[in-house]
């Protein structure tokens, strides 16, 4: 694939709207983070692929985004196969809350989540869960999150939303698996964006509890290895809300780093409820292997 410079942003350009509703989402960044990707490379990889708002931004003639979440890929490949049905999803629930209770709709639907986690559940609880947070207790894994204040889009808005996102992955291969298998796949000239669950701020959150950093790092130093084109979003600063965090980071493995302005985190405002948040501004850095 090449593009000059002027091709390339005319091609990055960010979706109108988000498909999920979810925290840590880079919709709002994402021209500003796509723009440091290479003119030319092969076939993309998303091994994190959550919101899948910098997949959809890129659009790849070639890619594979994947995850250890199934219910998340169970989303994205029924977009890909059978777009109705994901709005037929969508909508026998949402229209639910037209004749009864908004809260007590939601609960009966994270009950069947919990009992046994599907796509089509988790779809619907993305939307109207808190602030997109999607956590879950450490206990059993089930998923905790309370009903947010605000109504679910309406099915007409989410039909749109699908045809604009299913136009955008149709040349993606969504793959349930770990990481480490997915960033193994690229090859020489190949691009991976990895968006991974920040440690030390996201612990509450979907598969963070089994992330470790230094395990993607090493990864990424074999794939850079192979010529594969890596970049990487981590947490901005050594501190996360009032905590330090040295993060693992070896020398030389990154040629270069820029600093993105995140705002204020919507998890921050979850775990701050009622607290200030004048000095809570997150600033994300995306790291280059090349």
């Amino acid at each position: 694939m090449q593009l000059t410079l002027e091709e390339k942003y005319r091609t990055y350009y960010p979706p109108q709207s988000q498909l999920l509703k979810w925290v840590g989402n880079k919709q709002k960044f994402a021209a500003e983070i796509t723009k440091y990707f290479p003119l030319e490379y092969g076939k993309y990889f998303e091994p994190f692929i959550g919101s899948g708002a910098i997949l959809a931004t890129v659009a790849p003639h070639s890619g594979i985004g994947s995850d250890t979440f199934k219910p998340l890929i169970d989303i994205w490949k029924m977009l890909k196969a059978e777009p109705e049905q994901l709005i037929v999803w969508y909508s026998e629930r949402r229209n639910r809350i037209k004749t009864e209770d908004k809260i007590k709709v939601y609960h009966d639907i994270l009950s069947s989540y919990n009992k046994q986690p599907n796509g089509a559940d988790f779809l619907y609880l993305s939307r109207s869960c808190y602030g997109g947070i999607i956590r879950f207790r450490k206990s059993d894994g089930y998923m905790s999150t309370p009903c947010g204040a605000h109504t679910p889009i309406p099915v007409d808005s989410f039909r749109k939303r699908v045809n604009e996102w299913r136009n955008r992955i149709k040349n993606v291969d969504f793959i349930h698996c770990d990481y480490t298998e997915s960033i193994r796949q690229a090859k020489f000239n190949d691009l991976v964006y990895c968006d991974p669950p920040y440690s030390h701020s996201q612990s509450i959150l979907y598969g963070a509890q089994d992330f470790q950093l230094e395990t993607l790092l090493l990864e990424i130093d074999k794939a850079k290895s192979r010529g594969v084109k890596v970049a990487l979003s981590i947490d901005g600063h050594k501190k996360s809300g009032n905590q330090l965090c040295d993060l693992p980071i070896p020398k030389d493995l990154f040629k270069n780093e820029i600093y993105i302005d995140c705002g204020i985190s919507m998890l921050r405002r979850f775990q701050l409820e009622g607290q200030t948040l004048e000095s809570e501004n997150v600033s994300d850095r995306l790291l280059l292997t090349y």
